[in-house]
């Protein structure tokens, strides 16, 4: 079994298939041999214009490529390799360079449909050949929903993600290319190449969860009546950097978006420490993005991870950072987060296999987990039962190497997110004019309270690495660690 510390949150299933020449108020700093060219966030005083700031960057022989005037954020660019230091000054609240920072991309590996199969004729009411084989869909009231609301083309959810093949016929009328963009770099780019998936197929199954078209062909999403925007934030060697996830969060804000979905974690260590020197920069750019884009009417639905963690409770992490040598973390605290799903006003969502039990890879934290939501269990053994690799969540997808589409099975609480935001679509659909604060509440009181299960969880010690190696002790009533105030409900949200 892969670590896992999913970067994208995705579980593994089985396989068949210009230079400034001087400071204001200040020296030019002494010329330095020119060092790697390295990305940096820069950030002006909360509250602050950035004009002062881009002059110290002008100075310190770096060049602006991104402006987020509305934060006070910068992404800079500069071989300099004194930059950091150089920079400091008025104007300036705090420098990080990004370089290490980048979050690895696991897609998670697919179990694969034929393309037949999804194209044969059912007598299923929904005519979707794969809808009985989509056993997350009734989990959560779908086809209820459906027949009431099955959510409206004005509303759009941001799939900050790998990208969505705008060729697969599951999808390509049902994404908004208007309000596409990549966002690499922390630059937006909106031609259609930018933004279609180009090593990954993880965006493209989760854009299928939330809105795959009901045509005929294939499955159904959560809310195919809506609409899914790609905003890629995963670039060409599988990773994700801070300015992406920052520019995506500030261009879902700037294109109206309702909603947004992010099955990932920023920063190669698993929990963002805001005590950290190196990390408290980040956390605050990645912060003011947040609040900027709820001020515009945007839900954050994230997901809560795969270590099996207790959120709520001090962690030790010995698998970060994911692109270094591991560092042994002890007795991590409360003021080390998981970006951006612990962050404020965002909705955080664990795992649940087909018997509606938590995941046994899914993390947890009473106060933490907002809902829970369908998101696969394929090493499921309680009571004597045996799973398969259709226990996983089954959608869209997108073979990178053949570059060909197609659907299959992912498990993770990246596929239980995805049902979570679908959900909240449906709802905006029916009740317009939502805030994200009530749109979040909104989901919380109308989902199904599940009980804490009773003693130590542990739904497989027989294939564990170790003797407890999942096992998870449940905390809270009506709304507990596992489940939050219950499984997200697609129905109660439109009727």
């Amino acid at each position: 079994m892969k670590n896992l510390r999913r970067k994208t949150l995705a579980a593994a299933s089985a396989v068949t298939l210009g230079v400034g020449l001087a400071v204001a108020g200040g020296v030019a700093p002494a010329a330095s041999a020119a060092g790697p060219d390295t990305t940096f966030l820069v950030l002006a005083p909360q509250g602050g214009k950035t004009d002062k700031a881009a002059a110290r960057v002008a100075a310190a022989n770096g060049t602006v490529v991104a402006s987020y005037d509305q934060i006070g954020v910068l992404v800079v660019r500069s071989t300099n390799p004194d930059f950091v230091t150089d920079v400091a000054g008025a104007g300036v609240d705090s420098v990080a360079s990004t370089a290490g920072l980048g979050t690895a991309l696991d897609e998670g590996e697919t179990l694969e449909v034929s393309a037949a199969e999804a194209a044969n004729t059912t007598a299923d009411p929904t005519k979707e050949p794969l809808f009985g084989q989509q056993w997350d869909m009734p989990m959560i009231d779908v086809p209820q929903a459906h027949a009431v609301n099955a959510g409206r083309a004005d509303v759009v959810v941001g799939v900050l993600d790998s990208g969505i093949s705008s060729s697969h016929p599951d999808l390509a009328t049902q994404i908004a290319k208007n309000k596409s963009t990549s966002c690499i770099g922390g630059v937006t780019d909106t031609a259609e190449a930018a933004w279609n998936p180009t090593t990954s197929d993880h965006g493209t199954h989760v854009a299928g969860t939330i809105a795959a078209a009901v045509n005929g062909v294939g499955v159904t999403g959560v809310a195919p009546g809506v609409k899914v925007a790609a905003v890629k934030v995963v670039n060409d060697d599988g990773y994700i950097f801070p300015e992406a996830a920052v520019c995506g969060f500030m261009w879902a804000a700037e294109q109206g978006m309702q909603v947004t979905n992010n099955s990932y974690y920023i920063d190669p260590w698993q929990l963002n420490c805001r005590n950290d020197a190196r990390q408290r920069p980040v956390w605050k750019a990645v912060q003011r993005a947040l609040r900027y884009s709820q001020g515009k009417g945007v839900l954050h639905v994230a997901s809560a991870g795969n270590s099996n963690w207790d959120l709520a409770h001090k962690i030790t992490d010995t698998g970060s950072p994911n692109n270094g040598t591991p560092e042994e973390r002890e007795n991590l605290t409360n003021s080390c987060l998981i970006l951006p799903g612990e962050a404020p006003g965002v909705v955080t969502v664990s795992a649940v296999g087909p018997t509606g039990q938590k995941s046994y890879y899914s993390s947890y934290g009473q106060g933490v987990v907002e809902v829970t939501a369908p998101g696969g269990d394929t090493r499921f053994r309680t009571r004597g039962a045996s799973s398969t690799s259709t226990d996983g969540i089954l959608s869209t997808t997108y073979n990178t190497t053949t570059k060909t589409n197609g659907w299959g099975y992912k498990q993770g609480t990246s596929m239980s997110s995805p049902h979570a935001a679908g959900v909240a679509a449906l709802a905006v659909s029916a009740h317009p004019g939502m805030a994200p604060g009530q749109l979040s509440a909104f989901l919380g009181n109308t989902a199904e309270a599940i009980s804490c299960p009773g003693g130590v969880y542990n739904p497989v010690p027989l294939i564990a690495a170790g003797p407890n190696a999942y096992d998870a002790n449940c905390s809270g009533g009506k709304r507990n660690g596992f489940y939050g105030s219950g499984m997200v409900n697609a129905y109660n949200v439109v009727r």
